[in-house]
């Protein structure tokens, strides 16, 4: 007996009704061992491989003390990994107050691609999400709450708060007029082309606020985005027409989150103030927002090995179907077989619980076992939400239902095995594949492969510049639409497949 040679039922099956085609359908399944022995195969593969990238794993920093384990990411007050980075020009402020002033011009420098090895090419100008404008915040420790109302490179102002919270302003790149409040908890932003009518740009509530705050100025700019990589950029803004309510101490000046070189001495990339009269010009780079790749390594890379885990699982789904059918065991009329459109759906079925099964325990036990190795091994991680594991984890065994149905359905239409094999890995493993390795990863976009997307577990957020690519942990389309896109194009399948035998039966 051959590992796929197909259980038969001594048993006519006859005009059973659904439940028993299923439950013999079931049975042929569970008593093949190769199909069983395929299953394991792609639970075992991913697991491997992932526990394998998980253990081989190693992030070491350059800080003060030398080269060492990495930080722990830096988290901010709704659990998310941040980046908390500027000059501040501040003044404490007791009870309610506020702060108004005019950003009259804003430059920077960033640093672009070597145009001459070896020598920096410097330029004038400001990244997209470079920030200059009013900010209020509990401390000056990072990760605490904060409000601000700021002026960006170009993005028009924009009313930003603890970090993941960002809402759009007026389109405005030019000088600008900016003023923030504080009222108890709530802190509101207020923007101005004429110092004289004000429009609110947000108003938000800083739950527990303490009595005494930090108000003032910052600048601050993400570095150049060359691909994967941040390269040095900085923003300096002059601001001129500044009024205090409910302070009116002297100045303040701290360059927050600023990095020391090897020598634990020299700040690396520093920021400053200059006083010119009436005018304070603030230069800072860094960034006060969500932390993309500087988050850590992320959970969807214990699932990397997901793809060619799957092949195993796509054999036995098609095989399942091309045994039975090379066999003459699956008919159009015979009159004491199950219908064959109903044969077909409850083999549609048992191979989706079943790839669903084995998938949820893949990913079920490489995400927080590879997570463990990870921190055992004093790697940073990027903090995930226990909502956000469970859909990467209970996502991926969807995927992979959804997967051998697609596989199934194929076998179904063209019923020869090799032909059926071969266009369920073009479909769903080697667009994933492509994108891996930096190729065409608008293949995830239109094929079934862009149910991958469900594993994503590093945020996205719109109001942070990040390279949209499948090694930067990012998809073309968000986690739900990418499978639902692997979704339709299972029902699809096994819809078209079902009408035509329907159709043969008449």
């Amino acid at each position: 007996m051959s590992p796929f040679t197909a259980y038969r039922s001594r048993r006519r099956v006859g005009r059973d009704g659904f439940s028993q085609v299923l439950r013999a359908e079931w049975t042929k399944f569970r008593s093949v061992r190769g199909w069983v022995l395929a299953m394991a195969a792609s639970v075992l593969v991913t697991v491997s491989l992932g526990l394998l990238i998980a253990g081989g794993a190693r992030s070491t920093c350059v800080t003060g003390k030398g080269e060492g384990p990495c930080p722990a990411p830096l988290v901010g007050p709704d659990g998310t990994a941040v980046m908390d980075k500027y000059y501040f020009v501040h003044q404490p402020l007791k009870g309610n107050g506020g702060i108004t002033a005019r950003v009259s011009d804003m430059t920077g420098q960033m640093r672009l691609p070597d145009a001459v090895p070896g020598v920096r090419n410097i330029k004038e100008g400001v990244v997209p999400w470079a920030k200059a404008g009013l900010l209020v915040r509990q401390s000056l420790k990072q990760g605490t709450p904060y409000a601000a109302v700021m002026l960006t490179g170009d993005h028009g102002v924009r009313m930003q708060y603890n970090y993941i919270h960002d809402v759009p302003g007026g389109p405005h790149n030019g000088p600008q007029w900016l003023r923030l409040t504080r009222s108890g908890d709530t802190i509101t932003g207020y923007e101005s082309d004429d110092g004289k009518t004000w429009t609110e740009a947000g108003t938000v509530k800083l739950t527990g606020l303490a009595e005494t705050v930090e108000i003032g100025l910052f600048a601050t700019s993400p570095g150049a985005l060359w691909g994967m990589a941040q390269a040095f950029a900085q923003a300096t803004a002059t601001f001129d027409q500044i009024k205090l309510q409910g302070a009116n101490g002297s100045w303040r000046r701290d360059d927050v989150g600023v990095v020391m070189e090897s020598d634990g001495k020299t700040p690396h990339h520093p920021g400053g103030v200059v006083e010119s009269g009436d005018k304070l010009i603030v230069t800072g780079s860094g960034d006060i927002g969500p932390a993309t790749a500087e988050g850590g390594l992320r959970a969807d890379l214990m699932l990397i090995g997901g793809a060619v885990g799957l092949i195993p699982m796509l054999v036995a789904a098609v095989t399942f179907f091309t045994t039975e059918h090379r066999r003459g065991l699956i008919r159009t009329s015979p009159p004491a077989e199950p219908h064959p459109a109903r044969l077909l759906a409850a083999k549609a079925v048992v191979v989706g619980v079943v790839a669903f099964v084995a998938g949820l325990v893949t990913s079920g036990v490489v995400v927080p076992a590879g997570l463990a190795m990870l921190r055992a091994n004093q790697n940073p991680i990027q903090p995930i939400t226990l909502g956000t594991e469970l859909r990467v984890i209970v996502g991926y065994a969807a995927l992979t239902a959804a997967a051998g149905v697609l596989a199934l359905g194929l076998a179904a239409l063209v019923k020869r095995a090799v032909v059926a094999i071969g266009l369920a890995i073009a479909l769903v493993v080697v667009p994933y594949l492509l994108a891996t390795a930096g190729l065409a990863p608008w293949l995830l976009m239109i094929t079934p492969a862009a149910g991958f997307a469900i594993t994503q577990s590093v945020p996205t957020f719109a109001h942070v510049d990040v390279d949209l690519s499948l090694l930067g942990g990012y998809y073309p389309l968000p986690p739900w639409a990418g499978l639902t896109v692997t979704c339709g194009y299972a029902a699809f399948t096994l819809g078209v497949a079902i009408a035509a035998y329907r159709r043969k039966v008449r």
